[in-house]
């Protein structure tokens, strides 16, 4: 008779347990990062009535007989299936597509989470809204980022300046007309002295009267020229003057080549200019009929650029932390680290939406997003809540019959008992 009423109660618990979980999810259904969990009964102990038997030749075998002692939780797991993505558009919000974890830092110990909602702290690091650090790399003043070093606290240097950049190259392109009248005109060019202090040079073409094939380029600053000097093998300088000549049958430039480039010298006078001077490159310029159309193009490196504050930042795929700055230029900040687990199932949570490493777990694989398993980064975007609703309400429903159920064992024992006690009177 008592075995009834412990089966009922351990029925009892392990439904209040599943009630327990099930309510948890519930309570959860809109927390970002949260993976909903479920319960695993199993069977205890059994308690063998009569042994069984083996066939025999004189006989059938037999089967035991036992009676059960109630259920236990055999676990809880956890489901860390993607969840829906919630798009924000704040550039701190950061969801992982895929498996992986942020590595966050809490003290001297290292969580992992799912809840990509950041945001800045006095000191400028990212921190998750119970005060974790967000952990990854740094770049350093050049912008390159040693990924094979110990993780690092993230910060964002608000109101951070990128030092100016002296001019080192200016480029142009397009054509310059072979038809007559052939016609002067003049391009300005921003270029940069090492202080960041912008100089419109004026760079002026004319053509040679005496030379149908040719053009010379003087080159000012304000109203004072600028020393000039040629390539060897490419356009000529002299009195200050460069000379562009060009093939009748072509219309490409002559005197240059692979070894010797269509470029020329400029070297504005004062101390804040590179020693070197800027390098004009006119390789891109040709002379053929119709329109001229010649005008700067940005190099592709050493444009020079003003002194620069940071106004904002983007993320990419692989976790890379891009500055803008106020002068147009982008710099590398740093890289958000992700981690990965043998087995996530055997993380512990440790509250706030994080887990830590567990005995089971396996050890955490920190690296790049993208790589070695590792879901990407989207900015401006949560991962939500995998919480299925439908799912967890029909959980309840079956939670709470197994609990009446249960419940209704413990009061048919208890009748049973109470005949059993009035039999004596």
């Amino acid at each position: 008779m008592l075995r009834s009423l412990f089966s009922g109660i351990s029925g009892l618990q392990a439904h209040q347990t599943k009630l327990d979980v099930v309510g948890n999810n519930i309570a959860n259904v809109n927390t970002v990062g949260y993976k909903s969990s479920t319960t695993v009964f199993e069977d205890t102990l059994s308690q063998v009535m009569r042994n069984g038997s083996a066939p025999s030749a004189d006989g059938a075998g037999t089967n035991p007989a036992q009676v059960g002692l109630g259920v236990q939780v055999a676990g809880i797991t956890t489901n860390f299936g993607q969840g829906s993505a919630q798009s924000t558009g704040r550039s701190k919000d950061f969801m992982i597509t895929g498996d992986g974890f942020f590595v966050t830092k809490s003290g001297n110990q290292q969580l992992y989470t799912r809840a990509g909602s950041f945001d800045t702290d006095g000191a400028g690091q990212l921190v998750t809204p119970d005060g974790s650090i967000l952990q990854g790399w740094m770049s350093d003043a050049s912008g390159a980022i040693d990924t094979n070093s110990p993780v690092q606290n993230l910060s964002i240097p608000q109101g951070g300046t990128l030092a100016p950049e002296a001019t080192s190259n200016s480029s142009f392109s397009g054509n310059l007309s072979a038809d007559a009248p052939r016609t002067a005109f003049e391009v300005s060019i921003p270029t940069y002295d090492s202080l960041g202090t912008v100089h419109q040079l004026s760079y002026k073409y004319e053509p040679v009267a005496a030379d149908p094939q040719a053009w010379t380029v003087t080159v000012l600053d304000g109203t004072t020229p600028v020393p000039v000097s040629g390539a060897a093998g490419g356009p000529t300088a002299a009195a200050g003057t460069a000379t562009l000549t060009f093939d009748a049958a072509t219309g490409k430039m002559t005197g240059t080549s692979a070894t010797a480039p269509a470029t020329f010298t400029i070297k504005p006078t004062g101390a804040n200019w590179p020693a070197g001077g800027v390098t004009v490159d006119v390789s891109g310029l040709a002379q053929y009929g119709g329109k001229t159309t010649a005008a700067a193009k940005t190099p592709a490196t050493g444009a020079g650029s003003a002194i620069g504050t940071l106004e904002s930042f983007s993320l990419s795929n692989d976790g890379t932390i891009t500055g803008l700055y106020s002068n147009g230029l982008k710099k590398t900040i740093g890289q958000v680290a992700m981690a990965t687990f043998t087995n996530p199932g055997g993380l512990e949570k440790a509250g706030n939406s994080s887990y830590r490493a567990g005995d089971n777990s396996g050890t955490p694989q920190i690296g790049l997003a993208g790589t070695g398993g590792r879901g990407e980064l989207t900015s401006g975007a949560l991962e939500m809540s995998n919480v299925d609703l439908a799912q967890e309400f029909t959980g309840l429903i079956i939670a709470q019959r197994g609990f009446q159920a249960n419940s209704k064992v413990i009061t048919t024992s208890d009748e049973i008992l109470q005949t059993l006690v009035q039999m004596k009177q």
